[in-house]
């Protein structure tokens, strides 16, 4: 069960439909973020065609080509909403492209994550003077069955230690605030780490977290690092984010 005391409602879709449905700008966390902007929209995998990619000037990478529909469907929507936040930030018409490790790769002087869950994508970029870097997740609620099984994997003995609500909830939190921990300070630290390698340490009902490295990953980011969480429900799903500020 979601705490009853998390009362943010789903911002209505505004944006002009775009080949995978309406995208929105609407801002759904009861925080604010200066100078970044988030677009989402809706997408369905089976209307998807290679006229879609043509349609919108979207390059397909090599290893999707012969991906399934909804894999090629997340690509471009996610690239979609991507290519509409750039523009609303600086004016200009491209999307990421996508590196050997398969990341986004940002325009000079530009941040950003990406992310897609159960039809939905989304797209937080903001301008490198103001953000070192951005990390963005979605992802359903868990069920107590799947909680049960990923426990384990997606806590550390003290997050499980520290439980306070439904096991249900604290996994799903705990593991989309660590995806968007990782998207955030993968493209910072040049290397991978998993979900043993932090630990969420608190929140708060007005969608603020805080989270600690565990281990030390170099560039910078030693273990005891603390950095800032956000989060908040939208149609349906859990939406988190990491803002690492320039300054």
């Amino acid at each position: 069960m979601v705490p009853a005391t998390l009362p943010w409602q789903n911002p209505p879709m505004t944006d002009t439909p775009l080949c995978c449905g309406p995208l929105t700008r609407q801002w759904p966390w009861p925080f604010t973020l200066p100078g970044t902007c988030l677009v989402a929209g809706h997408f369905d995998s089976a209307a998807l065609d290679e006229a879609a990619f043509a349609g919108h000037d979207i390059t397909l990478p090599p290893h999707l080509q012969r991906a399934v529909a909804k894999r090629r469907a997340e690509f471009l929507a996610g690239r979609l909403c991507a290519r509409q936040a750039l523009w609303h930030l600086n004016g200009r018409h491209e999307a990421p492209g996508m590196g050997e490790d398969r990341a986004p790769r940002w325009p000079e002087g530009w941040v950003g994550s990406i992310t897609h869950s159960h039809g939905w994508a989304g797209a937080l970029v903001a301008n490198r003077s103001a953000y070192l870097s951005l990390g963005l997740d979605a992802e359903p609620l868990l069920g107590d069955a799947q909680a049960e099984r990923l426990a384990r994997r997606v806590l550390t003995t003290a997050e499980y230690e520290r439980l306070d609500d439904t096991l249900a909830f604290a996994v799903t939190l705990t593991f989309s605030l660590k995806e968007s921990l990782f998207k955030a300070l993968y493209p910072l630290v040049g290397r991978r780490f998993h979900f043993p390698d932090a630990e969420l340490i608190s929140w708060r009902t007005n969608g603020r977290a805080r989270l600690r490295l565990l281990s030390d990953l170099g560039s910078g980011w030693p273990a005891e690092s603390e950095l800032d969480g956000g989060f908040c429900f939208l149609n349906g799903k859990l939406l988190s984010l990491v803002a690492i500020p320039t300054h």
